[in-house]
């Protein structure tokens, strides 16, 4: 059945555009027409709401009170999927942090049995260390840290279905095995790392192409030690960043957006089971709690985030001057890029699959579509 969503502001490229209708069936958007040209099997009416592409995000701990490691199960990934959806997130990667390889084996199993199930918006899997920098480990327990051997570049490259994200602290491992991983398929980012700038730029000349909250867990850009900032702003590398205020100042954010194309950013929200979910939760036995829009173990280190995507846009505009357009395209179109999924998703343009948002002018999620599907 068609159906033909009419009376939103779309944003089309970097416009939002008015008068227009956008026809999807089959799970795609079929055309992008005037209003008065619409023919469809059903008309929605979207009261004037923005209609934006559906937010991607690439670091997922968790939502609606669990926990990818904790159970890293399909009905995990079903549950974090769902409350996310609420806040206009279509597509995400459940993201394990440090942990044994037994337990990345189960992650691993569980996204690939997600996806063959069909289970909505789960694009694949980011696994966010055991290959870290204790020196820059924040809630990450050191304990599980381990290189990055044969056993675990098969493990690492045993996702049959979807994308596979991998974080790694480039100083602990050889550009040899960063280029072997990015040869393999594997998207490779820099993270939890203290390398120096000589380091980090070989890891971005070698097949890394992103880094893990940029600014958080890394060694800083300085005046004689551009660090791994320094590495990742010069390089063409896709950047994620959390906006919620307290992981990064709003003014270090605006200097960095002001250094490179707005399209190597990508809004990110490390989020934890608090988003959608109760505001206590355990990780790796120590106790999490989220207020104010922060999640802090006791002694205050930060711990992922109760940031969700629409509310990451909503920073963005707010915080750093961002328009709209560039805003939700920091939350569609960029993560797409940098997943490969651009001939599938991110936008809203004929051929791709109908990932949609719509939300009013305060960014309030009124409803979304996965593949054309309504929720």
């Amino acid at each position: 059945m068609s159906v033909a969503l009419v009376n939103g502001r779309v944003l089309i490229g970097d416009e939002l555009v008015e008068g227009v209708a956008v026809l999807v069936e089959g799970g795609r958007i079929q055309a992008i027409v005037p209003a008065n040209e619409a023919k469809a099997d059903e008309t929605r009416d979207l009261a004037g709401a923005l209609l934006l592409p559906g937010f991607i995000d690439t670091q997922v701990n968790g939502g609606g009170g669990v926990l990818f490691n904790d159970a890293p199960t399909i009905e995990t990934i079903a549950a974090i999927g769902a409350a996310h959806r609420a806040f206009g997130t279509t597509g995400f990667l459940p993201t394990l942090i440090s942990d044994d390889l037994s337990v990345i084996a189960i992650a691993i199993a569980a996204v690939d049995a997600a996806i063959a199930a069909g289970v909505p918006g789960v694009l694949g899997v980011h696994i966010e260390g055991p290959f870290l920098n204790a020196e820059r480990k924040g809630i990450h327990d050191a304990s599980k840290f381990r290189v990055l051997d044969d056993e675990a570049f098969a493990l690492l490259t045993s996702l049959k279905r979807g994308r596979t994200l991998v974080t790694l602290a480039p100083e602990m491992t050889t550009p040899h095995e960063i280029r072997r991983l990015a040869d393999a398929g594997i998207i490779v980012a820099a993270g939890h790392t203290n390398a120096d700038y000589q380091t980090a730029a070989a890891a971005f000349a070698n097949g890394a192409t992103g880094a893990t909250h940029l600014f958080n867990a890394m060694s800083p850009l300085t005046s004689r030690a551009p660090g791994v900032v320094g590495a990742a702003l010069e390089s063409a590398a896709w950047c994620g960043i959390i906006v919620d205020g307290v992981h990064v100042h709003p003014a270090t954010l605006r200097i960095a957006l002001a250094s490179r194309p707005h399209d190597r950013f990508m809004l990110v929200s490390d989020a934890m089971p608090s988003v959608g979910g109760p505001k206590r939760f355990t990780l790796q036995g120590r106790e999490i709690v989220a207020a104010d829009g922060v999640c802090r173990a006791a002694d205050g280190t930060l711990a992922g985030s109760d940031l969700d995507m629409a509310g990451a846009v909503r920073n963005a505009v707010a915080m750093t001057g961002l328009t709209l357009p560039q805003a939700a395209n920091m939350a569609a179109r960029s993560p797409a890029a940098f997943l490969g999924l651009s001939a599938e998703t991110g936008a809203i343009a004929p051929g791709l699959r109908a990932d949609l948002v719509a939300a009013d002018d305060q960014l309030n999620v009124i409803e979304t579509w996965i593949g054309g599907a309504s929720a």
